[in-house]
């Protein structure tokens, strides 16, 4: 949902820029209103002003005018003067062409305030309510056929996505005029985000963001590696604590305070470190900080300190084997082997060994197609790779990198012999398990200290992060080798707790688990909450989307092994996933998912 200011602007006579000249406005200079500088009225100011627009700001709250003279100036030069009017005076919206009314959703304060601007200007005016009827308001102002809506779930940003919402009652002008202020701002009109969908996509990234909070606050991982492992490893625009700050941590707070009273689910509950943050002031980006420190330009300040890596590392990874050849195996040898390390893949035969090698070529054949390596470069790696149909071939390497079938059984007996095999050198070995106990592996290799968690993300050669999961024995000096091999590899790690799902599975599968659970809701779309879930946050895929492309039988497992370890209902598998997945429709892999099950 939009996010607003609470003050509802009055004249007082306060401004804080030389005022525009208002006479006839060009078609190229456009005059833009905003009422409410809060989250997202200084957001369309900043695109106005951005677009070449004379922008007109008021707000009743002296520090909001501050704040976004201040950091207008910052982004778009101290020389503003004759190009912005910033006021807490409503009678200078009488030379707007457009106003935008950006206060907060009180439909008193809000039918109040539409009679004011209705009497003082007769521009078309763009609400951006975020619950409140537009048909309701249209009445309330008393010039129904100028106002029109603005739908979106973010504060809108350059290249943003908005919807225009009309009623019956609008007049074709206005609806004309707020079209053109789309596209005059360089923001994408959709027709995605209905009310209905736009709820449910608000209530489950909310409900995403909030866990984050949570985690973050028991002490599983920190800020940074949070919001680096969900942006990596589910493509977000944004990580979810950076998200939060960007909506307002207050708004977040009002929202999910409210979805807790209506439904009484826990994970509504606003997690008491978002309550704290609130009580103290620290709302966001708005503010000027939340979760992170933002400066007067809408960028982070970056924490060093929070940033600082694990350690220096003592330890050096030249030479790696592979233990597996199945993709993630192929995965991992291809980008060792292409980042420059001689690499062994190991696998159980000879023919499986010599598959795999072929497979590798075809990868880096497609990657030189692309561009993404060079002719040399593939032929580097190939001279790299060394195929082996013994695990014997892991003695002397630096790091060992098992990738073998997600089964502890199997995983503890192949550490066992790692283990034995790896002592005298002091090898580092790793799991690339992706839920199961790294500590277990660990224990199993006698050699608890040299073992620790590489979770890479399929396919590997693409992908950017790699979860580190340290066990309470991994050393120092294994964990900032381990840090220091993967950044070698050109990919970013973020380190993980030691617990079901790390980072990225255990935020992600509460959320797709949540998104099915709606589907015992009469009429509910699953194509308009996907689609709600793309355009309104950014998302590279809506939650139904993304459950076919896992598989609906792999992220079955996931949630089932979740809910086993961890015992949180929040991951506990959602039944109608259990049951499609049961008729044997595993998504994209066989045609026959959330979208396709119906006509298999």
């Amino acid at each position: 949902m939009s996010t607003h200011t609470s003050h509802t602007a009055k004249s007082t006579d306060t401004t804080h820029h030389a005022p525009a000249t208002h006479g006839t406005p060009t078609a190229s200079r456009p005059v833009t209103a905003v009422v409410g500088l809060g989250t997202v009225g200084e957001a369309f100011l900043r695109l106005a002003h951005a677009a070449g627009h004379r922008v007109i700001g008021v707000d009743t709250d002296p520090d909001a005018v501050a704040r976004a003279d201040r950091r207008l100036k910052a982004s778009a030069g101290a020389d503003t003067a004759g190009e912005t009017h910033l006021t807490d005076d409503l009678a200078a919206l009488s030379g707007a062409d457009v106003v935008i009314e950006a206060v907060g959703d009180d439909l008193a304060d809000k039918a109040r305030l539409l009679r004011r601007i209705g009497g003082l200007s007769p521009a078309p005016v763009v609400t951006t309510t975020a619950g409140l009827s537009l048909a309701e308001l249209a009445i309330a102002s008393g010039r129904p056929g100028t106002l029109a809506g603005l739908r979106f779930l973010v504060p809108p940003g350059p290249g943003g996505t908005v919807e225009a919402v009309t009623t019956t009652l609008t007049a074709p002008a206005t609806t004309t005029a707020v079209q053109s202020l789309i596209a005059s701002l360089g923001l994408k009109p959709v027709s995605s985000l209905g009310v209905q969908p736009a709820t449910d996509a608000t209530a489950l990234v909310l409900a995403q963001l909030n866990r984050a909070v949570s985690f973050l606050e028991a002490g599983h991982a920190t800020r940074d590696d949070i919001d680096t492992a969900m942006r990596l490893g589910c493509g977000l625009p944004a990580g979810p604590l950076r998200l939060l700050d960007t909506f307002g941590l207050d708004t977040a707070h009002s929202l999910l305070t409210g979805l807790h009273h209506a439904t009484g689910q826990a994970c509504f509950r606003p997690a008491p470190l978002l309550s704290r943050l609130v009580a103290t002031g620290r709302l966001g980006r708005k503010s000027g900080e939340g979760f992170h420190t933002w400066d007067d330009e809408g960028r982070t300040v970056h924490d060093t300190t929070a940033l600082a890596p694990a350690g220096t590392a003592t330890r050096h990874v030249r030479t790696v084997a592979v233990v597996g050849s199945g993709t993630m195996a192929r995965g991992i040898a291809e980008v060792c082997a292409t980042a420059g390390h001689p690499t062994v893949l190991v696998a159980r035969s000879d023919d499986k060994a010599a598959a795999a090698l072929a497979a590798i070529e075809q990868s880096l054949t497609r990657s030189v197609r692309r561009g993404r390596v060079t002719a040399q470069q593939k032929a580097a790696a190939l001279a790299a790779l060394t195929p082996a149909a013994t695990v014997d071939a892991v003695s002397g390497r630096d790091l060992v990198i098992e990738a073998v079938a997600e089964d502890l059984a199997v995983k503890r007996d192949l550490f066992a012999r790692l283990g034995r095999l790896t002592a005298a050198h002091g090898t580092i070995l790793a799991t690339t398990t992706s839920s199961l106990p790294v500590a277990t592996c660990a224990e199993a290799s006698g050699r608890a200290a040299d073992t620790i968690g590489l979770h890479f993300f399929n396919p590997a050669p693409a992908l950017r992060l790699v979860e580190v999961v340290r066990t309470p024995d991994t050393t120092d000096a294994v964990h900032a080798a381990a840090n220091a091999f993967v950044g070698g590899l050109g990919k970013t790690a973020v380190t993980c707790p030691d617990r079901a799902g790390f980072i990225v599975n255990c935020l992600l599968f509460p959320y797709l688990g949540q998104a099915v659970r709606l589907l015992h809701r009469p009429g509910t779309s699953i194509d308009a909450i996907d689609a709600a879930v793309r355009d309104g946050f950014g998302y590279p895929m809506g939650p139904f989307e993304l459950l076919d492309t896992i598989g609906l039988d792999v992220s079955l497992a996931i949630q089932q092994r979740l809910y086993d370890d961890l015992a949180d209902p929040d991951q506990e598998p959602a039944p109608l996933l259990a049951a499609l997945a049961g008729t044997g429709a595993l998504g994209r892999k066989n045609g026959r998912g959330f979208r396709t099950a119906t006509a298999a």
